[in-house]
């Protein structure tokens, strides 16, 4: 029985610990709504589900430790929730960013986005006028676009440089024209339009050297908004994946543990019974 016990106190203290990356996968998230994904609502469930981890361990760690049945019973039932939850989330995450890339280009080093190569409930968000003045303010005000100058030994960067730059999905779609405008580069937030202007995109006309507007009314923008979310949902998914699975077989096992201490506990009773009466007709004897 005190094996059973220990067993369920160490399965509680690693779900406790599982509690950590996912906190920190909501925190690591909100880091990323604040500063770059600017969508500022994704991250509670994760952070909601992980505080609710970390209770629920606890409860079903004193559960054990006193042997209080009420607790080990909460534990079971708020588990199973949870693992529910989490498994809605991830499944949710996947779903909503399962289409969606950016265009790798001829002789550069970035990738053009697209907001056609985008669908379903994540980009219907991001296109919501109300929700994209909130982003496009959160975009400008984080200033990414203005940290994009580089020097090299004193003099500007080159057309040549900045072309063979990584940007990220932000960087192209919101602070620099869509490469099949054909712009002019003057540097990295200015770009005066060419001889041979394309007019069937869009975005070829939201384009501004205003520091204040560049790209941002741009769909580009709203599709390397998307981007940026899919890369940050799926790395965070992968770790959730991982916990989830340890989640399941440290729930299945607790079960185990706890249900066999029932059974002794059950058990007991007759045991100690049966020993009364077996020890007068020993001393009889």
């Amino acid at each position: 029985m005190r094996t059973a016990n220990h067993l369920i106190g160490t399965l509680n203290f690693l779900t406790f610990l599982l509690s950590i990356p996912i906190l920190g996968g909501g925190i690591w998230l909100s880091s990323r709504a604040n500063n770059t994904d600017c969508m500022k609502f994704l991250q509670w469930p994760l952070i909601i589900i992980g505080v609710s981890i970390m209770v629920v361990s606890l409860a079903g760690f004193a559960g054990a430790c006193y042997r209080n049945t009420v607790l080990m019973w909460f534990y079971l039932f708020a588990m199973f929730f949870i693992i529910a939850a989490l498994l809605g989330f991830v499944i949710f995450a996947y779903a909503v960013t399962a289409k969606g890339s950016g265009r790798s280009l001829l002789n550069r080093g970035y990738k053009d986005y697209y907001l056609d190569d985008y669908s379903g409930w994540l980009k219907d968000r991001v296109m919501d006028p109300s929700y994209w003045s909130k982003i496009s303010s959160c975009i400008r005000d984080s200033k990414v676009c203005g940290k994009m100058g580089r020097t090299y030994g004193g003099m500007p960067e080159s057309e040549a440089m900045f072309d063979s730059r990584k940007l990220n999905s932000i960087e192209s779609g919101c602070c620099k024209p869509p490469t099949e405008c054909a712009y002019v580069y003057q540097n990295e937030t200015t770009w005066n339009p060419g001889s041979q202007q394309v007019v069937s995109n869009q975005d070829c006309t939201n384009w501004s050297n205003d520091q204040g507007q560049l790209c941002y009314s741009c769909n580009s923008c709203k599709a390397g908004v998307l981007a940026s979310l899919r890369k940050s949902w799926r790395k965070v998914s992968v770790i959730n994946i991982v916990v989830l699975i340890i989640l399941v077989i440290t729930y299945v096992v607790g079960c185990a543990a706890f249900r066999n201490n029932r059974r002794i506990d059950n058990d007991e009773p007759y045991g100690e019974a049966r020993m009364t009466k077996e020890q007068p007709s020993r001393i009889q004897l």
